[in-house]
C-alpha cells in the first residue's frame, strides 16, 4: 500500500500506452501512481489533461529518474512502458542504479523473451526482480483492462499480483485475465505466442472476406451483415466484431467504402516474425502463423506483384482462370472453413506454448493461458471457452485437435473445408491460411507420409542414417558401393 506521499507502483514512459496504463492503475481503490517521461512536458501533459479524472490515490509526477525513485514505497515497483530494444535496457540500466534488492522492475513491452531472460538472469544477480509482462488489449485495453501475461519470480508475483489483477479485464465469469505466467521469460514468451496467433486469425478473416467478395460476388453491405451474423455464433470474437465494423466504415472524402481506398499492403511489427523464428528452431510447425507472416510479406512487395500481373495479362489464355460453379452454401462454407482453420492455428500456437515450456524449464498451466486471453485482449473469442474445458478435462492433450470438441468441430466442417480450399485454387484467390490449415491436418491425419522418401534423399547423399519399421536400430545403405544396408549409428550431420 501507498502512503501519502508515495505510490505504490510507478510507470517509466508516457505515451499513448504507457498514459493509458497510468490512468488504469489510478482508478483502482489503493493505487498511488507515481508517473515519469524523459521528457517532462508528457508528465505534464498526463497530469493536466487526467489529473482530476476519479481516480483512488491519484499521480505523483515526478521530473527526474531520482525524483521518481524517491516517490515509490519499498518494495519499489516500477513499470517500463518504452521503445523495445535499446530504449528498455537504458531505463532498465537508471532503475538499477538506484533500486535496492527486493525492488521490481517490470518491463511491459512487447520484448523478445530471450532478451528478458537475460535481462531477468542480471538484474537477479543483483538482487533485483525482473518481471517481463506480455500486455495485450492494444491502448483501449490499457486503459479499461488488458490480458495481462506476467512472469518472473514467485516473489514479485506477491507484490504484482494484487495491483496486476485490480486492472485487469475481467472475463464473462468473473475472473480478472491475468495469471503468474511463469519465471524469467515466461510472459513474453506466451505474449508472442498470443500475438503470433493473432497474424493467423487476421489473415483468415482476411482470405474468408477475400473469398466471400471475389468469388461469392457479395458486396461490401452484404459482407457487413455475414460478419456480424457469424458474430452471434461459434466466431464470436474481437476480431471478428471489428472486423463488421472495418467493412461498414465508409470514406468521406471518396463515397466509397474505407476498405476499397486502404491500400492493400498490412504491416508488422516483428512478433509474428519472432513466433516463426522460434518455432523453427523448436521444430514445431506453426504453418498458419508462418502464412500470414509470409501474405503480410507478399502484400508488401508492389514491384513484384505488378511484374507478375503484367505477366499474367500477357498469357495467350487470357488472363485467369474461370472461377468454378460456386454453391448455393458458400458463404457457409467459408464461415465452416474459417472455424476449421481457426482451430488449427491455436492447436499450433500451444504446441509452441508446450514446446517452448519444455525448452526453457517453465512450468506453463494451458489452461489458465487460454483463461486469460478470454478478455482485454486481441484474440478474445468465445472459442477460448472451449479450450479451457479441453485442457481441463485432459490436460496431456498431444493436440488441440485431439479433444472431442474440436475433433467433432473439424469433422463436421471438412468437407466445406476442402470445397473451399479447391475453390480458392481454380479461382486464382490466394488462401495461403486455409490451405496450409487444410494441408497440416491431413498431414496428421495420414497413416504415412512421404518422408520416408525424405529420408532415403538425405541417406543417399549425406549418409544421414534412416530408421526402419520392422526393426530397432539405424540404419545407412551403401548407396555408393554394392548397395548393401549397414547397421549404424546415428547420423550427427
Amino acid at each position: 500500500m501507498s502512503t501519502k506521499n508515495q505510490a505504490n507502483i510507478g510507470v517509466v514512459g508516457l505515451a499513448v500506452m504507457g498514459s493509458n496504463l497510468a490512468r488504469n492503475l489510478a482508478s483502482r481503490e489503493g493505487n498511488t501512481v507515481a508517473v515519469y517521461n524523459r521528457t517532462y512536458a508528457r508528465t505534464e501533459e498526463l497530469i493536466k489533461e487526467h489529473g482530476t479524472e476519479p481516480v483512488s490515490g491519484g499521480f505523483l509526477a515526478a521530473e527526474t529518474i531520482d525524483d521518481f525513485v524517491a516517490s515509490l514505497s519499498r518494495p519499489r515497483t516500477a513499470v517500463i512502458m518504452v521503445q523495445a530494444g535499446g530504449g528498455t535496457d537504458a531505463v532498465i540500466e537508471q532503475l538499477a542504479e538506484r533500486f535496492e534488492p527486493g525492488d521490481i522492475i517490470v518491463d511491459g513491452g512487447n520484448a523478445n523473451f530471450h532478451d528478458t531472460i537475460r535481462r531477468e538472469r542480471e538484474l537477479r544477480e543483483k538482487g533485483l526482480n525482473f518481471v517481463g509482462t506480455g500486455i495485450s488489449g492494444g491502448e483501449e485495453g490499457a486503459l479499461r483492462g488488458p490480458s495481462i501475461m506476467p512472469g518472473g519470480s514467485a516473489e514479485a508475483w506477491e507484490t504484482l499480483g494484487p495491483i496486476l489483477r485490480s486492472i485487469a479485464a475481467i472475463a464473462p465469469d468473473g475472473e480478472p485475465c491475468v495469471t503468474h505466467v511463469g519465471t524469467d521469460g515466461a510472459g513474453h514468451f506466451v505474449k508472442m505466442v498470443h500475438n503470433g496467433i493473432e497474424y493467423a486469425d487476421m489473415q483468415l478473416i482476411a482470405e474468408a472476406y477475400d473469398l466471400l467478395r471475389r468469388v461469392g460476388g457479395h458486396s461490401v453491405d452484404e459482407l457487413v451483415e455475414i460478419f456480424r451474423a457469424w458474430n452471434d455464433g461459434d466466431l464470436q470474437s474481437y476480431l471478428i466484431e471489428i472486423t463488421a465494423e472495418v467493412l461498414s466504415q465508409t470514406d468521406a472524402e471518396t463515397g466509397k467504402p474505407l476498405v476499397d481506398v486502404i491500400r492493400d499492403e498490412a504491416g508488422s511489427k516483428g512478433t509474428g516474425v519472432w513466433t516463426v523464428q522460434n518455432a523453427v528452431g523448436l521444430g514445431i510447425p506453426v504453418s498458419g502463423i508462418g502464412e500470414a507472416v509470409f501474405a503480410r510479406a507478399v502484400s508488401s512487395k508492389p514491384a513484384q506483384r505488378a511484374a507478375v500481373q503484367r505477366s499474367v495479362l500477357g498469357r495467350a489464355s487470357g488472363a485467369r482462370p474461370e472461377p468454378p460453379t460456386v454453391p448455393e452454401t458458400f458463404a457457409d462454407d467459408v464461415r465452416a472453413a474459417l472455424y476449421a482453420s481457426k482451430v488449427v492455428a491455436y492447436a499450433q500456437g500451444f504446441d509452441l506454448i508446450v514446446a517452448g515450456a519444455t525448452e526453457y524449464g517453465w512450468e506453463l498451466d494451458l489452461g489458465a493461458i487460454a483463461k486469460i486471453w478470454r478478455a482485454g485482449c486481441i484474440i478474445r473469442a468465445q472459442f477460448l471457452n472451449r479450450i479451457v474445458d479441453a485442457y481441463a478435462t485432459n490436460p496431456d492433450l498431444a493436440t488441440l485437435l485431439e479433444d472431442p470438441y474440436f475433433a467433432d468441430a473439424v469433422a463436421e466442417g471438412e468437407a466445406a473445408w476442402r470445397r473451399i480450399v479447391g475453390i480458392a485454387a481454380a479461382s486464382g484467390v490466394p488462401a495461403p491460411g486455409f490451405s496450409s490449415a487444410l494441408a497440416y491436418f491431413d498431414a496428421l491425419a495420414s497413416e504415412r507420409l512421404p518422408a520416408s522418401l525424405i529420408q532415403g534423399q538425405r541417406d543417399f547423399f549425406g549418409a544421414h542414417t534412416y530408421h526402419r519399421i520392422d526393426k530397432d536400430g539405424v540404419f545407412h545403405t551403401l548407396w555408393s558401393d554394392d548397395r548393401r544396408e549397414i547397421k549404424t549409428e546415428p547420423s550427427t550431420h
